[in-house]
């Protein structure tokens, strides 16, 4: 039997892993290049290369000090592998994060071998980008509002994300991350050294766009986002100082005006089955999902 050969994930494959994505056709934002490539220390991602797919596994999970390997679905043309004679199914094998298409072609393909069950906390949050830019309605209407007095009240300047404004922007996530104590959380710890180890490559992610809110030449509130496919932006990072009233409902409002206009969906990503979280993500009044699963494969009978 075949064995996959992992290696890190490095910069010198990713326009070739962008491709096979895009082959993909997924609105997932697990396998964005700028997910895999900014969590792969905290998850010691890494990746290996087969004919037609790119196989993802991590070695450690974030509730867990002790090493745990958990294979990702693979990246590539799903349509156009050959599932039932893929030497890398032959074995049994979980899988996880795999989106809903994938799972569908894989009952179809490999019939009772599949056995799935829904990992809700890691669904991805899908919204309409023409409605979270203009806010119309009732539904939205404490949304419309924060903005507003944001506009209001302070006086500020909205920018596109460019190289240029890095440096304002780890400044702020510096100053975001003392204010919320990160030293006492592991899971804002990881979040602060994936979105320094994203922003100091922002020249060479291509997909990577962005924005920032200043007040006074300072940056208050950021995001940092992707364009998965031509028609879906994922946020990636979305950051702002909750002393200005209204800055998150105003940063998310002015990048999807901005740089997000072009595209017809937004990904939020996952609520990771936190309450708190769920009921923010909920209250943007989600239009779909991309529904995950960890899948279990059996043994070729």
């Amino acid at each position: 039997m075949k064995e996959l050969v992992f290696e890190p994930i490095t910069f010198d494959r990713k326009d070739e892993y962008m491709e096979r994505l895009a082959q993909s056709n997924t609105k997932s934002s697990d396998f964005s290049f700028t997910n895999i490539w900014g969590w792969a220390d905290e998850y010691s991602l890494e990746w290996a290369w087969t004919e037609n797919l790119v196989w993802i596994r991590q070695s450690t999970t974030a509730d867990s000090d002790i090493p745990v390997v958990r294979y990702w679905a693979p990246i590539g043309n799903w349509n156009n592998v050959d599932w039932t004679g893929c030497p890398y199914m032959k074995q049994a094998r979980t899988f996880h994060r795999v989106p809903e298409r994938l799972l569908e072609i894989w009952k179809e393909k490999l019939g009772d071998r599949v056995t799935a069950h829904e990992d809700r906390g890691q669904w991805d949050y899908i919204y309409s980008v023409e409605e979270l830019a203009e806010l119309r309605g009732k539904k939205f209407h404490k949304k419309k509002n924060l903005v507003n007095q944001f506009k209001k009240n302070y006086t500020y300047t909205y920018e596109p994300m460019t190289a240029d404004c890095v440096e304002g922007v780890l400044e702020m996530q510096e100053e975001w991350c003392l204010w919320r104590e990160c030293e006492e959380s592991h899971s804002l710890l990881a979040e602060n050294d994936a979105i320094r180890r994203v922003l100091e490559q922002w020249d060479v992610i291509p997909s990577l766009i962005g924005g920032s809110i200043q007040v006074d030449g300072k940056v208050i509130a950021y995001t940092v986002a992707e364009a998965i496919n031509d028609e879906t932006v994922v946020i990636h990072f979305e950051k702002g100082k909750t002393d200005y009233k209204g800055v998150y409902q105003a940063i998310n409002n002015f990048f999807l005006n901005d740089e997000g206009s072009r595209f017809t969906y937004v990904n939020r990503e996952q609520d990771l089955d936190d309450e708190g979280l769920r009921k923010a993500k909920q209250s943007y009044n989600p239009i779909d999902f991309v529904k995950k699963f960890v899948v279990e494969l059996a043994e070729e009978k």
